[in-house]
């Protein structure tokens, strides 16, 4: 058979268990073409009944021969010759036919099984029979008298104290260099021990022939094991493992014991209640034995018997030695074609691993040196304690290679194996199933293979199911993925790897393979149209534990270990520590992430980086924030258990911050308040705002350290055509929640925090605090105060604020809250966004509720007062502000477009906007600022009457522009106040709809008499025209005042009758250019020149002049003059005033010269009767 050829062996570290004998080289392995023969046979050996006596004689002699020989191979074959003789001897066998060369093959207890299970080529050799007989098939069976005399062959092997002397003389030099074997006791068999433990720094050729060449037969059968009787004999009867009386189990069964401990010892880390303890030295002579056979799975005999023919079908390539054949069955433990017997007997032994690292020899001798550099193995004393256990080395191996400290390749790539094999098998971790087995039957059963029971235990932990899991079993998961530590590596979870291969492969192609940051490739992806749902299902039940342990990502670590140091007092926290508590450096990182070089110590550059990373990706869900989830959990339940889309659940919290918990309330408020000034933590926004961003904010999104521009920017553009519903959604819910509390609105925060401490301490409500600040600038500016108490950058900011308010009625609460029910009913159908919800309201006021109507008063009266936040207004007419009113006062605007409305140039749906806003100024005078100043002493002095009606928050329809309308006819305004009234008829002149009192007495009168004027909308006065034609035909005596005022009004002013003034537009040129507008003066001129036969006017002017005189009769016939002022009104502003004056002179003369006559005729009469 071939040979098995080993550079190097496993460096065993302890030596808690000592071996008998000499041990061989691997099962199976010897010299090519097999041992030598032993030149001489024992000559001790004359007859069976006198064994014992020459037995030890032939030994001596074989073995004296053999010490001074230069080849190792005739050193063992000399004891294999002595022990043949000596087993011979004992087992009473037929003496030898040739006293030169005694072969088992020969003897007749075992002839017939030799025959007909080893080669032919095998007899002449007494170790190749062994090996053949020992290593047979399962079902074949040997006799007895055969079995007890390969037993009593290998026990006068391992036994003989001359081999002793034999090890001396081959190994001198290697003892002399081992200083703990020189110090040995001689004649105890403690020497062969000791250079088995040191076999790894054996470099003597022919010692280490002579210590590899037995360790095959001594692992064939426990018994031969020195002490391990001793020590577990107690657990071997109690365990029912086992016999320990020679001959009474085959050498199939020896391997079975020991594997019965170990399954032992295994299932007893797994109970919570030890029902039969296996002892301590014992426990230590297992492990130790496991650890021996590490370097060739021949030497762990049940697990060879088991995966015999796995071996073969998996790893027939695979060169036996230094565990490449376990890690080569460990590979494909999970394929279909592994047997269920080998798949146990390698999960066992993983087990083991797990318990004692030093089971596995390519982990044990690959990592020596590190655990060393890195004083992973503190006690030497306690060869099995804590420090053995695999999970300790991993976490004491991560934290170094995480911190930077150097930990060689070939350590990191075994530390990886056995990283991936936690993570695929759970059983491997005693603490899962003993802590986890309940939710293991109830949720996970028949999940085994490739981590799916480890995931499914994950995914209820993490709470995606209606169970929960255990405390006890969560800190068992948790410490789980700090040993795999699946941050490092993805591949470590195979679950994860698998899911999201496809994933990788097209979304994060661009990132080397294995690097840690493909995890964060894939939590940027997470619930894009690159995320398949099963790796979205693992991905976030790993993160979900990773999140719990900064160390954990590795990224993370390396580059805020000195912050943690500096800023969150580490220095004393062990890596490994359990009493770290979860999230608290992470808290204590993002604290200072965001704090400005006036509050003090700031993260570095590098480490705010990974910080505003880790953030971004908690806020793609909830779940993924320790201390959020905390809190906040019976208020998740309570408000948020059917928001399970991505980012509903935080969304949630935050819209019913005011009904959380207190504790609750505050995280969630921290949160929102450091995503204020960070906008991009926000991923699922940042991700649906992309093209808006793009398109108009990439100057401010493209800066590393936000300060609340961006959302600003969003905002600003929420209505542009890049804005999509996602986005606009979710920009509008930010500006709902910085409602809350003026926090939540980081340039606010910064700009006016002092003057809100100052000046509205005890406000927390952003829009109250709005309101408080914007009163005082208001106060302060009507009274003129010498200092504005408000601070010019947190006046600059208010101004921002309340133009973002003004675009949503929502962000207004006290106008929202009461208008809920008016907006169900009157706008179901119209978005809030645009200030459409608003101006919805606006077009139907006259059917609101009175505290909406209210509302929307105030309102109004806001927006006129400051037409900057008329939202609507400044969006349709944004670019005729720019066009026309560049260099207006930002409070003149609509003033300025007024004046700019008829212009050719100006905008159609900016035009229409302005008549909107005249409409509305005109209902009320309080709505018309400048009106307002320019009549406020006319108003309480021809209009008190109206005022006294009036309530504060609803309109006066017109009543009081109304009545300085009459009161300019009668021309008893101030000049101020008449050039304002005189606009405003000139403007309702033209469109009846600015004439509110019109408008609402005449509205079925123009349906009815004027229908085809009103719907063509020309704004030229042709509805006003019609009304005056048809006067005659109006039969509601309210809309015939109405038009009998207006040709009152008309008769003072040519400009306040568009058809007459276009009608004699000309002819003012020609015959009244001197005659300065106002007061009828040039309504008068038209009159005179119209009698005047000498002046011809143009026909259409002449035609519309005669039917104003008719119309003006009618007016006086049907109205006559209610008194004598009204009366004295009417003629002065005639245009036949003179006429009408010299008539009434005329008229008085004659009457004082008829009572003149009369008095003198009364006085003559008189007199004569008294003559009488």
């Amino acid at each position: 058979m071939a040979a098995y050829s080993y550079s190097q062996l496993l460096p065993l570290l302890l030596t808690s268990v000592c071996l008998c004998g000499c041990f061989g080289s691997v099962l199976g392995s010897k010299a090519a073409g097999g041992p030598a023969e032993p030149p001489n046979p024992p000559t001790g050996l004359r007859a069976a009944d006198h064994p014992a006596k020459d037995a030890p004689a032939a030994a001596g002699a074989a073995a004296a021969a053999a010490a001074s020989s230069s080849d190792a191979a005739a050193v063992v074959a000399a004891a294999a010759a002595a022990a043949a003789a000596a087993a011979a001897a004992v087992a009473g066998a037929s003496q030898p036919r040739r006293a030169t060369a005694w072969k088992l093959s020969e003897e007749e207890a075992c002839r017939e099984d030799l025959s007909r299970l080893c080669p032919k080529h095998t007899w002449t050799n007494n170790l190749a029979v062994l090996e053949c007989l020992q290593d047979r098939r399962e079902e074949s069976e040997i006799a007895p008298d055969c079995n007890h005399l390969l037993w009593n062959y290998k026990l006068n092997l391992t036994t003989d104290p001359k081999f002793e002397s034999v090890a001396t003389e081959v190994c001198k030099s290697t003892i002399a260099e081992i200083k703990e074997c020189n110090e040995e006791e001689r004649g105890r068999g403690y020497l062969v021990s000791c250079l088995v433990d040191h076999r790894g720094n054996v470099s003597e050729y022919q010692c280490n022939q002579y210590i590899t060449k037995m360790t095959s037969i001594i692992f064939s059968d426990y018994r031969l094991i020195c002490g391990f009787m001793d020590k577990c004999k107690e657990d071997i009867n109690s365990l029912h493992c086992g016999s320990i009386n020679v001959g009474h189990k085959d050498v199939h069964s020896q391997g079975e014991v020991i594997a019965c401990l170990e399954k032992a010892l295994v299932r007893e880390a797994e109970q919570q209640e030890r029902v039969r303890p296996i002892r301590e030295e014992c426990q230590r002579a297992i492990l130790r034995v496991a650890e021996l056979s590490s370097d060739d799975f021949h030497l762990d005999r049940h697990l060879y018997f088991s995966c015999r023919d796995d071996r073969e079908r998996f790893c027939q390539n695979t060169q036996a030695g230094e565990g490449k054949v376990y890690k080569c069955l460990f590979n494909h433990k999970f394929e279909e074609a592994m047997s269920e017997k080998c798949h146990d007997a390698l999960t066992t032994r993983q087990k083991l691993i797990s318990q004692d690292y030093r089971v596995s020899y390519s982990l044990a001798k690959a990592c020596k040196m590190d655990l060393r550099k890195q004083r992973c193995s503190l006690d030497t004393n306690l060869p099995r304690a804590r420090e053995a256990r695999l999970s300790y080395l991993l976490l004491c191996l991560e934290a170094a290679v995480h911190r930077g400290r150097p930990v060689s390749g070939e350590c990191q790539g075994e530390m990886l194996d056995y990283r991936r094999m936690l993570m695929e098998d759970f059983s491997l971790s005693p603490e899962i199933v003993l802590h986890c087995r309940t939710e293991i039957e109830a949720h996970c059963s028949g999940l085994h293979r490739k981590g799916r029971t480890l995931h499914c235990l994950m995914r209820i932990g993490r709470g995606d199911r209606s169970a929960t899991v255990d405390g006890v079993c969560q800190s068992a998961l948790q410490t789980l993925i700090q040993s795999a530590d699946p941050g490092a590596d993805y591949r470590i979870d195979r679950a994860l790897n698998e899911a999201c291969e496809s994933v990788i492969q097209t979304a994060c192609k661009h990132i080397r393979n294995g690097d840690p940051m493909i995890l964060s490739c894939l939590m940027e992806h997470l619930y894009t149209e690159k995320m398949v749902e099963d790796c979205e299902h693992r991905l976030l039940e790993l993160q979900y534990f990773i999140s719990r342990d900064w160390k954990l990502d590795p990224v993370l670590y390396k580059k805020c270990q000195g912050d943690a140091a500096r800023l969150c007092h580490t220095h004393g926290w062990n890596e490994t520590s359990e009493l770290m508590p979860p999230g608290a450096v992470f808290s204590c990182l993002y604290r200072h992430a965001y704090r400005t070089e006036e509050q003090g110590r700031r993260l570095s550059r590098d480490c705010k980086v990974e910080v505003q990373r880790i953030l971004h990706q908690r806020a793609l869900d909830v779940k993924l924030d320790p201390e959020l989830q905390k809190r906040c959990m019976t208020d998740l339940g309570k408000w948020c258990s059917e928001k399970t889309d991505a980012g509903q659940e935080l969304e949630c919290l935050q819209d019913h911050l005011e009904d959380l918990v207190s504790a609750c309330r505050e995280v969630v408020g921290n949160l929102t308040e450091l995503e204020s000034e960070d906008v991009q933590i926000d991923a699922l926004l940042i991700r649906a705002c992309e093209p808006v961003t793009q398109a108009h904010c990439h100057d401010v999104a493209d800066i590393q350290i936000d300060t609340g521009d961006l959302m600003e920017c969003l905002v600003q553009n929420k209505h542009q055509k890049e804005m999509n519903d996602k986005c606009s959604v979710g920009v509008t819910h930010f500006q709902l929640v910085q409602m809350k509390d003026f926090r939540f609105s980081y340039k606010f925060k910064m700009a006016c925090k002092e003057d809100v401490l100052r000046l509205c301490p005890n406000i927390k409500k952003k829009v109250d605090v709005v309101l408080c600040l914007s009163t005082t600038v208001k106060n302060d500016t009507l009274q003129e105060a010498r200092e504005q108490r408000v601070s010019l950058k947190c006046r600059k900011q208010l101004r921002v604020e309340e133009l973002e308010m003004s675009e949503d009625i929502r962000l207004e609460p006290e106008l929202y809250d009461p208008c809920k029910s008016d907006i169900s009913r009157l706008c179901p159908n119209v978005a809030f966004g645009n200030a459409q919800m608003i101006e919805c309201l606006k077009e139907q006021k006259k059917q609101l509720s009175q505290r909406c109507h209210q509302r929307i008063f105030r309102l109004q009266e806001v927006e006129m007062t400051d037409p900057e936040l008329d939202y609507q207004l400044m969006r349709v007419c944004k670019q005729m502000i720019k066009r026309f009113c560049t260099d207006a006062d930002a409070r003149n605007v609509l003033q300025c477009l007024k004046q700019n409305k008829n212009s050719e140039l100006m905008d159609p749906k900016c035009k229409q906007m302005i008549t909107k806003r005249q409409i509305t100024q005109n209902t009320d005078y309080r709505l018309n600022p400048v009106l307002r100043k320019a009549c406020r002493a006319d108003i309480p002095k021809f209009c008190q009457s109206i005022l006294n009606k009036a309530s504060d928050d609803s309109e006066l329809e017109g009543e009081v522009i109304g009545c300085l309308k009459l009161k300019y006819a009668d021309q008893r305004l101030s000049p101020d106040c008449e050039d304002q009234i005189r606009v405003i008829l000139q403007e309702s002149a033209l469109d009846y709809r600015l004439d509110p009192q019109l408008q609402m007495h005449c509205t079925e009168e123009i349906s009815r008499l004027c229908a085809e004027e009103a719907a063509a909308q020309e704004q030229t006065g042709q509805v006003e025209e019609c009304l005056k034609v048809n006067l005659l035909k109006i039969k509601q005596e309210a809309c015939k005042k109405e038009v009998l005022n207006m040709l009152k009004e008309s008769k003072a002013d040519i400009f306040v009758d568009p058809v007459l003034h276009t009608a004699c537009a000309l002819d003012l040129k020609h015959h009244c250019a001197a005659i300065t507008p106002g007061r009828g003066r040039q309504m008068s001129c038209l009159m005179e020149a119209l009698q005047d036969k000498r002046v011809r006017l143009q026909p259409e002017c002449k035609k519309r002049l005669q039917d104003r005189i008719d119309m003006w009769s009618y007016a006086a016939k049907v109205a006559p003059a209610e008194g004598f002022s009204d009366l004295a009104v009417q003629v002065m502003t005639s245009p036949s005033k003179n006429y009408i004056l010299l008539m009434i002179a005329l008229s008085v003369c004659v009457l004082f010269l008829v009572g003149l006559l009369c008095g003198r005729i009364t006085k003559q009469v008189t007199r004569e009767l008294k003559d009488r």
